[in-house]
């Protein structure tokens, strides 16, 4: 038997290289004869820089950058490939883990971090940049990020505007005099921008009303997060005499896709249909007799561009059994696998366990629960 080992990242447990090891050690456990091709994968969120460094080789850096709140100051790794695209994964920044989500860490929130990676890798003359969206833990429309390239924002009196994502109820004007960004059609520096959802910036299905609660937002504060991007949207699209709110993942780590979309020239993909190309997947696909993936909790936002469905869209294709090892099942375990087209979905953690025993125990739980499982 020929499996594909393509993981996902289990969030706040282990690391997609971290289960592929766990998982190849298993398998050639319980099957003598198995032939085991380990390839972790990423939707945009978090695995992406270490999933395509691993691939495309080259540099992994760090850099001190302002987290998600902007008293915060964190390392984030970026890297540099080996034929010069510069590779952003926006959690290592202003990812969700690197706080405890609260009502006031949303409001205060700010992508401030993204922007200065940006200026980092522009300083070392990247020719491409790829930027991964997913694991935010702001809601600020890329208003910070845009700040860190020299775009100054102003309220009503022409006074600047402090940071942070409800402030931007406040903003009337915004001045790119300063902008520093270069033109991306002139420096043959394309931008593209790797999400892991399809939401739009605004609305039922936008950034705030998909996502702000799980990013710590009560529910009384959604209306004014809304109303803060809708106004920095209308302010910034006049400016540029065009709108991208409404552009498929404009939404994404709180609208940093509409900021990076507005303001950076970028261009929005699939977080894992670009990755899955990159990595050859198809090609070892055809290979395998069946996939096995992983993710953090499955969900129907998991039906939305997340990395599963990806993976198992191609597996779909060439007629490839998928089983599924996930930490947490959230809704119908049959509906799930029957929109999804999988052979097995299997929670690992047993029901009961509570979320933080579940995290502590995840490598035997994922370990017990592949040895155990009929393929």
């Amino acid at each position: 038997m020929n499996l594909l080992l393509a993981p996902n990242a289990m969030k706040g447990a282990l690391s997609a290289i971290q289960i592929a090891a766990i998982t190849g050690k298993t398998l050639r456990r319980k099957f003598r004869d198995v032939v085991v091709t380990s390839l972790p994968v990423a939707d945009g969120g978090n695995g992406m820089l270490d999933c395509l460094m691993n691939e495309l080789g080259g540099t992994v850096l760090r850099k001190e950058v302002t987290g998600p709140l902007p008293s915060l100051t964190v390392t984030a790794r970026f890297g540099i490939t080996a034929d010069g695209i510069g590779i952003i994964e926006s959690a290592e920044a202003i990812g969700l883990h690197l706080i405890t989500p609260s009502p006031e860490s949303i409001a205060q929130s700010t992508s401030a971090g993204v922007g200065e990676l940006i200026n980092e890798l522009q300083r070392q003359h990247c020719k491409e940049l790829w930027i991964g969206l997913g694991g935010s833990a702001t809601n600020d429309g890329g208003a910070g990020m845009a700040r860190s390239l020299g775009v100054q924002l102003y309220d009503h009196n022409r006074e600047p505007l402090e940071d942070g994502a409800v402030r931007l109820v406040n903003l009337s004007s915004i001045d790119t005099a300063t902008f520093h960004m270069n033109d991306t059609t002139e420096t043959n520096c394309p931008i593209k921008i790797l999400s892991d959802v399809t939401n739009p910036l605004l609305g039922k299905h936008g950034a705030t009303y998909t996502f702000a609660r799980q990013k710590g937002a009560s529910e009384e504060q959604l209306p004014y997060l809304e109303a803060a991007l809708r106004n920095f949207s209308d302010v910034v699209e006049s400016n540029i005499n065009n709108s991208k709110k409404e552009i498929p993942g404009s939404g994404a780590a709180g609208g940093l896709g509409f900021g990076l979309l507005a303001f950076c020239n970028g261009e929005i993909v699939s977080g894992i249909d670009f990755i899955l190309d990159t990595i050859a997947f198809d090609k070892k696909l055809q290979e395998c007799d069946a996939v096995v993936t992983t993710e953090g909790m499955i969900d129907e936002q998991t039906l939305f561009g997340k990395g599963l469905a990806g993976i198992a869209e191609r597996a779909r294709k060439y007629q490839k059994p998928v089983h599924v090892f996930v930490g947490r099942i959230q809704g119908s375990r049959e509906t799930l696998m029957t929109r999804l087209h999988l052979a097995s979905l299997t929670e690992i953690s047993p029901p009961g366990m509570k979320t933080a025993e579940a995290l502590k125990n995840a490598p035997w739980l994922l370990a017990d629960a592949l040895f155990h499982h009929t393929f």
